[in-house]
């Protein structure tokens, strides 16, 4: 009778257990995924843990389930932790028609790494709590979790999927089916020397083929990098950044999951996700690659430079913040020295690029310069003769992406330094142009700067220009994005090719408007470096404030962009909607085919001050309302069809049969007992 009593005890025990066990007994299970190498477009069911994050409909960012009731995505998806609007969506194939497997949840909170640092995209990692827990089945499964001792050697296979463009500035097309590609893992060392070293920490995890042709992409990021293990899916990455899409040897950055297994326990207290320890075989080719800069390899370390270069993985990020920048916008070599210096007078804070960021636990360095004598004293007003946003030679633009003809864009200026280009800016008064700061943040001298107007070619004739030294620059002050105002030496007289551009100082545009951006960069434009104009349209921004952002399609900026405009249309007159910060070409992340700009009519305060009375256009133009398309970009889905009830906690169907056996079990164990 004492065996029989010891046994029911057992029993009960696991009974009592079973709930508070992780997911590891379910992660990592694909049932309706048979296949060794796939097509492009993923067969439904093949990844269960694929999520669409969503709001008002439009698809932005991609996430993995991890357990029952929490998704984890990349952080640079989201510029502030309000859950409002957002929506988790499983079991979806498609973006527009029919789904019949697909159900969606609300957030309730959104938790990103407190060391996510946006301008090295480090710790680019965020977890999103459900409303309600899910209930499993072929369609809707979570993943597993790499652990962290995994090691990850050069050259194993690996999956990304997601429902983002496939290539750079080409959007997915309809039905926008779940897209899926293979991609090796390449060492932290090779994607170092690609990237620049120091560009990729061990919080990162990079794969890609050297002649590329395979990559995430725009509207990738937060999805998942899934590497098969004995039947079973971990996940190794999470989509973060990368220099364009799929460009030979330039792989794509992923967050390396493992690092954060402490921290993901830490915010998931009960029902913890699965966690598998992923072992490479064989040699690591990664240990062999050098390049300038790069360190040698550590004698202690037997890993694979694909892991933490420590030889126990830390699971605890130490990088530390430095600077904020946007999740559209980073610096050219990626990297923590983004800008940090201040030039005017009237700055007190380090001059951080932000549109779709939230601020970080850290604060930005301060750091303040002032290169010349400040202003005290409001400048004059402009004589009223002056009108502003006429363009006379603008008649003809071509749509796309162009060469600009002379005299298209008047405003355009060209700051260089040494005779040459570093940044745009636009003509915004009869002594001032207007650029980003970012542009001064590592040459704060005002008399190391010239400003050419009228320009259209870097190289060749330019029979048009004016070129004029700088007196003053002066930074605006916010927690956020920075413009600067340069103060010109002289006043440049106003023709066909010189004038300057009305500012938006509380316009309304419309949806569907169409827009341009022009700028001059290297390798554009024929040998002679032609400025290039961009047409683009503005698009609903979702989760961003309409009354301090403008979204618009994605167009292709570079960095000697920065500083330019994106220019509207309204009644007869240009007006500069946004001062530009382009993607890096080594930072560009994989956010959907949306790009957030901070509007100009924020620093209206900033301008009125410096500038003092802002240009108008004719009066005859002014009272006429700009004409809009309706349409938007925003996709419909018919993923809601299941109802958001469940209440299993995630726990698949033999679970309840395992339950079912232990009451049966328990019950005569009672009757042992009295």
């Amino acid at each position: 009778m004492a065996f029989y009593k010891v046994m029911c005890l057992a029993a009960g025990l696991m009974l009592l257990t079973q709930e508070s066990e992780s997911q590891l007994d379910v992660c990592g299970k694909a049932s309706l995924n048979t296949r060794i190498v796939g097509g492009q477009v993923a067969p439904v069911g093949s990844w269960p843990w694929q999520v669409s994050l969503q709001r008002s409909g439009s698809h932005f960012c991609g996430g993995s389930l991890i357990n029952s009731q929490w998704v984890l995505t990349a952080a640079h998806c989201f510029e502030t932790s309000t859950p409002t609007g957002l929506t988790v969506n499983l079991g979806l194939q498609s973006l527009q028609g029919s789904n019949p497997n697909a159900a969606s949840w609300t957030v309730t909170q959104i938790i990103k790494h407190p060391n996510y640092n946006s301008g090295t995209n480090d710790n680019d990692v965020c977890l999103l709590q459900l409303s309600s827990p899910v209930t499993f089945n072929n369609y809707i499964s979570p993943v597993c979790l790499a652990a962290s001792d995994s090691i990850f050697y050069s050259g194993v296979n690996s999956w990304v999927t997601g429902w983002g463009d496939i290539g750079s500035g080409v959007s997915l097309p309809s039905p926008q089916n779940l897209m899926e590609v293979e991609v090796p893992v390449v060492g932290n060392r090779q994607c170092n020397c690609n990237h620049g070293v120091g560009s990729i920490t061990d919080n990162m995890i990079c794969a890609g083929l050297s002649a590329g042709g395979k990559d995430s992409c725009q509207g990738d990021s937060g999805g998942p990098m899934v590497i098969k293990q004995s039947g079973r899916w971990i996940q190794a990455g999470v989509v973060s950044f990368g220099k364009g899409c799929a460009l030979p040897n330039f792989p794509g950055v992923y967050a390396r999951v493992s690092q954060y297994q402490t921290w993901i326990n830490s915010q998931i207290s009960s029902n913890q996700p699965g966690f598998m320890t992923f072992t490479s075989t064989g040699t690591n080719s990664d240990l062999s690659v050098t390049c300038t800069g790069l360190p040698p390899v550590p004698t202690t370390t037997p890993t694979n430079t694909t892991t933490p270069s420590t030889t126990t993985p830390s699971t605890t990020p130490t990088t530390p913040i430095t600077t904020t920048t946007s999740t559209t916008t980073t610096t050219s070599s990626a990297k923590a020295t983004t800008p940090t210096t201040t030039i005017t007078t009237t700055t007190t804070t380090t001059p951080t690029t932000t549109t779709t960021t939230t601020t970080p636990t850290t604060t930005p360095t301060t750091t303040t310069t002032t290169t010349t004598t400040p202003t005290t004293t409001l400048p004059p007003t402009t004589p009223q003769s002056v009108v502003c946003g006429q363009a006379p030679r603008t008649s003809g633009i071509v749509g796309g992406t162009s060469d600009a003809t002379a005299g298209s864009w008047p405003w355009m200026a060209s700051l260089q330094k040494n005779g040459s280009h570093v940044c745009g800016g636009t003509l915004v008064a009869l002594d001032s142009v207007l650029s980003h700061a970012k542009c001064f943040s590592s040459s704060p001298v005002a008399s190391e700067w010239t400003v050419v107007l009228g320009r259209l070619k870097l190289n060749g004739s330019n029979p048009f220009e004016v070129t004029l030294n700088v007196t003053n620059i002066t930074l605006s002050n916010t927690t956020g994005t920075n413009i600067a105002i340069l103060r010109l030496s002289a006043q440049p007289t106003l023709t066909d090719y010189i004038q300057p551009i009305c500012l938006d100082n509380g316009r309304t545009f419309a949806e569907g408007l169409a827009c341009w951006a022009a700028g001059w960069s290297p390798g554009r434009g024929g040998a002679e470096e032609v400025m290039q104009q961009f047409q683009t349209s503005v698009v609903n921004c979702g989760n961003s404030s309409s009354s301090e952002s403008i979204c618009t399609d994605v167009f292709a900026l570079q960095q000697g962009d920065s500083g330019g405009p994106l220019m509207c249309k309204q009644g007869g007159s240009w007006f500069q909607a946004v001062v530009l910060t382009p993607p890096s070409s080594s930072a560009r992340r994989r956010r959907s085919s949306v790009m957030t700009f901070t509007r100009v009519s924020t620093f209206d305060s900033f301008l009125t001050k410096t500038l003092g009375t802002l240009l108008s256009p004719p009066s005859t133009t002014t009272t006429t309302n700009p004409t809009s398309a309706s349409n938007t970009t925003t996709n419909t889905t018919t993923t809601t069809s299941r109802p958001v009830s469940q209440s299993s906690g995630g726990r698949p169907a033999h679970s309840f049969i395992f339950v079912f056996f232990h009451l049966v079990s328990l019950t005569v164990c009672l009757q042992l007992f009295l």
